[in-house]
């Protein structure tokens, strides 16, 4: 059973009031244990943004060790496969990784602005120089490509920072992840206001002025909406003695998503007991929002990230507690 409480910390009582706009109600829930999750503004044609807070019973070191063992914390469920990237990456971190039969098939005709697969006008040109379609084994030479380029990708990434974030060439109208990026985090006032250095970091790697406590990437395969995903990520975690701050930032999807970032404060709250508030900003750039289709399914998949984000606060709850 939850402690009774009427009152929370200050900066987390202001947030839930004029940022997720909490009703009497919603707070007596969130209160009583129960998560909120809510959707926030944000443009309906090529944005999602959710937000979601519950009580956590446990240390947030906790919490902060199970992370960095994210293979196993992001294990089964929806995740194919979970795996921690060395510094430098190595193509034998992206050992587990495979591809669809969907995909394979649709990288056969992917071009340089008509591909299914989220991808770099330089990343189409290698699967046009490198693979031979004519052998029976274009799927296992199409798996070592994707390996080879993720892990070139990575260590760019890790060399040059945001300017080595792909151009996605998959449509007409060429993408930057960098320029997405940059909107989320320009919409995102919890960071510029409240934790500017952990701003100046996502922005400026490799060579902010300050640096996170802890810091790795990873890679994953997901089940999302009709196609899995393969999406890389960089995790930053800053712990200070008034909140555990962790920001999540998406590199790479190979589908749906252009950019995403996810930031996660780990509150404590001693009127409460041992513990901490978990509050959770997610928010993401993705295509098939515009057009006519895109207007018919934006309702379906703003409640659908509500909805998964409820579900993301009551499992982390549940495994950190151990119930």
């Amino acid at each position: 059973m939850e402690p009774a409480q009427t009152a929370l910390p200050a900066r987390l009582d202001a947030y839930l009031t004029t940022v997720l706009k909490l009703t009497a109600a919603e707070r007596k829930l969130l209160l009583s244990g129960a998560p909120i999750a809510k959707n926030l503004e944000a443009d309906p044609t090529k944005e999602v943004a959710i937000s979601g807070a519950i009580w956590i019973g446990v240390p947030a070191s906790t919490y902060v060790a199970r992370l960095q063992d994210i293979e196993n914390f992001e294990k089964g469920g929806g995740f194919r496969s979970t795996k921690k990237l060395s510094e430098p990456a190595r193509v034998e971190d992206f050992a587990a990784l495979t591809l669809p039969p969907a995909d394979v098939a649709d990288l056969r005709w992917c071009q340089v602005g008509n591909c299914e697969l989220k991808l770099s006008a330089e990343a189409v040109a290698r699967l046009k120089k490198e693979i031979d379609w004519t052998k029976p084994d274009v799927k296992a030479q199409l798996e070592r490509l994707m390996r080879s380029i993720a892990t070139d990708y990575v260590n760019a990434y890790r060399a040059g920072g945001n300017s080595m974030l792909a151009v996605y060439r998959d449509a007409v109208h060429p993408t930057f992840a960098a320029k997405e990026l940059r909107g989320l985090l320009d919409s995102m006032p919890e960071l510029s206001q409240h934790q500017p250095d952990m701003r100046h970091y996502l922005l400026e790697y490799p060579k902010p002025p300050t640096r996170p406590t802890i810091s790795f990437m990873y890679w994953q395969e997901a089940t999302f909406g009709l196609k899995p995903l393969i999406r890389i990520s960089h995790v930053a975690i800053q712990e200070t003695p008034d909140a555990t701050i962790v920001a999540s930032k998406q590199l790479y999807s190979s589908h749906y998503f252009w950019s995403a970032l996810e930031l996660r404060a780990l509150i404590p709250d001693p009127s409460r007991g041992p513990g901490f508030w978990f509050v959770n900003v997610n928010r993401s750039r993705l295509d098939g929002l515009g057009g006519f289709v895109g207007w018919l399914i934006r309702g379906r998949v703003r409640e659908g990230a509500r909805k998964g984000l409820q579900s993301v606060l009551t499992a982390t709850k549940k495994t950190l507690e151990g119930r």
